[in-house]
Parts: structure tokens; sequence; C-alpha cells
């Protein structure tokens, strides 16, 4: 598909866009400390949510995780844990119990120029969509992502207040594998003062990752340890299967008191029972089973516990998302992660293949299932397709309209004597109208939000700015922003600092990715 932005009526538009790309900023402050104000949804009686837990410390016990790495089954097996054959690991019941306890159940998450986000039971945050090995936009079409790509979207990332950590939106496919952290790395630091994030691929990588973020921030090891200045997402391999890179994540952060987002990837009827409460044992026994590892590893680590859970397409096997299967696992998977007392992540996603009505109405009943949930972080909030094989430039700001609109929307609401409006319900009289009234000139100008991209003319001035619809008007945007854009200052020294890094890592060979 392409779009005709040339038009002398579509520039007059495109125009008129420029002077919204902006608006985010306005709550910029807000957009890190959105607290949510609704009630939590529940699912599961208190009776359930325990069967739920017993018998998800049952599969630990009785049937065990396998896991692939050598040191973390030792580490567990000094922890306590019994290690049978083909590399097993059962976990005791009161073991789990016992380190479970000892997550902490808040955080801060600290990045550049004095960011601090909290993360607590109340906190909602929302992620860009991750790890896409494709990438799409209105001009060039679908494509492997780039180095390119990553840059546009970090700078993305960094321009709007709502999202306020970074993820790899793209897997810059035209980087080889042994220096893409590095590439990723420097270009999160030099254009973000943003949370980054850390590939888990191993050791090497992640050591290297930390020395970048040390770099940036002006940090003696010991400075780095004490604070939380980055994260790592880790994935289980369901079922009930860690494998060797990611255990080494979770040990490796673990070490260095870094969180990670522990997260079951359970799919209804493919990587996991059909039924949702068999989904949510599995991945509360998974989501457990990592960060008992975590606390063998460093008591009192920070994890973050995980839970992702959605369905499949039963006819082609493909998962999907925005389901009334994966908005009611949200709900379930936050009383599980609110039985144990963890900050918890949740995601959102579409399997549509554009940034149509199809994904997005699939997206918003994802971050929705999320929100009632009482998900702490949302990843994929923006711009994801095809069950994550894509992002799209389009997409990314449509969603943004949505994840500002919900953050707006859990601001609590003025009932003061002048906002209750006694006196400007007697100024107009009955049959009148309040555009004139003295409360109305002396809010008007900030009462309401100010979309990004929804168009609220009528249709004759929507039709002289051009008549842009929705995917063009966030085509106008994204083009603009990253025209425009204008990194953090970092001062020189650090900028070359982490060149020379990056450069010196680079002839020694990089960091291959561990199997």
């Amino acid at each position: 598909m392409t779009t005709d932005l040339n038009t002398p009526a579509r520039r007059r538009g495109r125009r008129r866009q420029a002077q919204s790309a902006d608006k985010s900023h306005a709550d910029a402050g807000y957009y890190k400390h959105i607290k949510n104000t609704l009630p939590r949804v529940e699912v599961l009686s208190q009776d359930e949510v325990e069967a739920i837990h017993r018998t998800s410390l049952r599969v630990l016990q009785e049937l065990g995780i396998r896991v692939l790495n050598d040191e973390a089954r030792r580490i567990l097996s000094d922890a306590g844990c019994e290690i049978r054959d083909e590399m097993m690991v059962h976990f005791p019941s009161e073991l789990v119990t016992e380190l479970v306890s000892k997550a902490p159940h808040s955080m801060v998450w600290n990045g550049g120029d004095g960011i601090a986000l909290d993360i607590d039971q109340d906190a909602l945050l929302f992620g860009p969509g991750a790890g896409c090995p494709n990438v799409t936009d209105t001009e060039r079409g679908r494509r492997p992502g780039t180095l390119e790509d990553y840059v546009d979207f970090t700078k993305l990332q960094q321009h709007f207040d709502i999202i306020p950590f970074l993820a790899p939106s793209i897997e810059p496919q035209d980087v080889p594998i042994h220096e893409r952290h590095l590439l990723a790395g420097k270009v999160q630091l030099e254009t973000s003062n943003k949370v980054p994030w850390v590939y888990a691929r191993g050791s090497g990588q992640v050591f290297d990752s930390f020395e970048m973020i040390r770099l940036a921030r002006g940090l003696s090891e010991e400075a780095f340890r004490e604070r939380i200045w980055t994260y790592t997402v880790i994935n289980t391999n369901s079922p009930r299967q860690i494998d060797v890179p990611m255990a080494q994540g979770i040990i490796d952060f673990a070490r260095w008191g870094q969180p990670s987002i522990i997260t079951p990837f359970c799919l209804s009827g493919a990587m996991a029972p059909i039924t949702e409460a068999g989904s949510l044992t599995l991945s509360h026994a998974e989501a457990m089973a990592g960060t008992v590892l975590a606390q063998a590893v460093n008591p009192g680590a920070p994890v973050i516990y995980g839970a992702f859970s959605s369905n499949v397409n039963m006819k082609s096997g493909a998962p999907v998302f925005g389901t009334p299967e994966h908005i009611r696992t949200n709900f379930g998977a936050g009383q599980l992660a609110r039985r144990l007392g963890i900050p918890w992540r949740s995601a959102t996603g579409t399997a549509g293949n554009a940034p149509d009505v199809q994904s997005a109405a699939e997206t918003q009943l994802g971050i929705w299932g999320a929100v009632l949930g009482g998900a702490n972080l949302i990843i994929h909030s923006t711009g994801w397709l095809e069950g994550g094989l894509t992002i799209s430039y389009e997409k990314f700001i449509m969603d943004l309209e949505v994840c500002q609109t919900i953050a707006q929307a859990m601001k609590p609401v003025e009932a003061t004597e002048d906002a209750i409006g006694f006196e400007a319900i007697a100024e107009v009289q009955p049959g009148g109208h309040f555009f004139e009234a003295q409360q109305t000139m002396a809010r008007y100008s900030d009462q309401f939000y100010e979309p990004l991209i929804r168009d609220w003319t009528n249709f004759g001035q929507w039709e002289e700015a051009g008549g842009l619809q929705t995917v063009e008007q966030a085509h106008t945007m994204w083009k603009q922003i990253i025209r425009d854009f204008e990194p953090p200052a970092l001062p020189q020294d650090r900028l070359d600092a982490i060149t020379d890094f990056v450069e010196r890592r680079k002839r020694e060979g990089g960091a291959p990715p561990v199997d």
C-alpha cells in the first residue's frame, strides 16, 4: 500500500498535524507515574486462586521443570531442589514459598537525567511493541527490520512520554548477532535518557551492556549494583522448560541487582492446557520457578511476575490476541500475581496483518484486559502486528492514542466547589449554553484531553484540511517526529567512551549468544 502525501489538500493536512506532534509532552511528569485507580476485575474466587496456586506448587514439586543450564541446576540444587534425570529440577513447595516471599513488592527503575519509575502494586506503565523481526510502513511496505528502523523506533519511544522505558521494537537483522547488543545499546544510550533494556543471550552480551550503561550514566560498579538501571525479559520455553540463555539471564541480572521480567508464554491449546485455568496454572508455576532461581542467586533480587497468556486459532495453530480468553486470563493472572505480592507484567497484541480496524480493536481489548486485571507494565502496547512478527510505524502512533486516553482516564475527578459548578449552572439561563460561561472561559484551553491524531473536526473542515484518514495522519506524525528529533544531551566524554568501548569489543569479536 502506498500513500499519496503530495496533493495540496494533503499538504495542508500535514501542516495541521505538525502542530500536534508535541502534545504528549504536556503530561510528561504524569505519564511516568500513572496509578491504576480502577477496581481490579476478579474472575476467580479466593478458593479458586488458592486451588490454582496449590496445583502450581504441585507441578513444581511432583512434575518439575527441565532446566538446561548447568549453573542454574547447581544453584537450585544447593538451595534445596532435587535434580533428577533429563535435567529435571523438582522444587519443594516449602522452598518455593520461602524464596518467592523474598522478592521485593516494589522497586524503582532509573534512567538518565534523574528519571525514576516507581513500580508498585498500583503502577501502570505502557511499553512499546518489542522483538519484531519485520517492520512495515505505508510507503515502503513490509520488510526485515534494520538498524535504521531500530534507530527510528528508539526515537519514537523517546519522543512520547507515555512510553517511559525502552524496548527492542526491532531486531536489526542487518547487524550480526554477536555485535547486535553493542549497537542496540549504543543507539539506546545516545538517543534516549529513558530506562534501557538488555538482551539476555549470554553473560558476555549482558556484561557488555551493563558496562555501556555504566559509561553513559557515569557510574562505578558499586553504584550500578545499588540501584536499578536496566531490565530484561525472560521467556520460559513452555511447557516446563527454561533454556540455557534464559536461565543465565536470570542468574546474571540477579547477581547485579537488576530486574528480570520472568514471562511464560502459555498459549492455551498449544504450549499450555486448552482451559484458562490450566494455562494459568502452568504459567504461574513457571513464573515462580524463575523467581526461585533469582532469589536463590541473590535473596531480594528484583523480579517482575510475567503473565502473557492467550489462545491459538485451533484451525491453524497461530496465536491470537484480544480474545475473550486472552482478557479473562489477564484477569486471573492479576489475581495470582497479587497472591504473591510481586509487581506484574502483562501484554496486549493482535493477529492482524495491517494497521486496520481488526488490529486496533484487538490491541485495545488486550490493553483493557491488562489494565482491569491490574498489570503494572503492559508490553507490546504500541505498533505490534501479526502476533509480534512485524511492527508498524503507523500503528505505533495509533496505539499511543489509546494508551494516553487510558492514562488520562486514571486521573481523579475534580470535585471542588468550583468544579461542581453551582455558580456556572446559575449563570446560564434555561435553554442557554455554557460556551461563554465564566467557568468555561477559565478552563477551556486545558480542561479536555487533546488527541494526537483523532480528528474531531466536522466533515467540511476535515475535507478542506486534506481528508486524511487515521493511518495517513499517523504516517505524517511519525515522519515529522523522526525528521525533527533531537536527542537528550549526554556529555561528550561519555559519548566518546561508549563509542570506544563498542569499537573495541567489535574488534575483539563481540559476544556470541549462548545456546
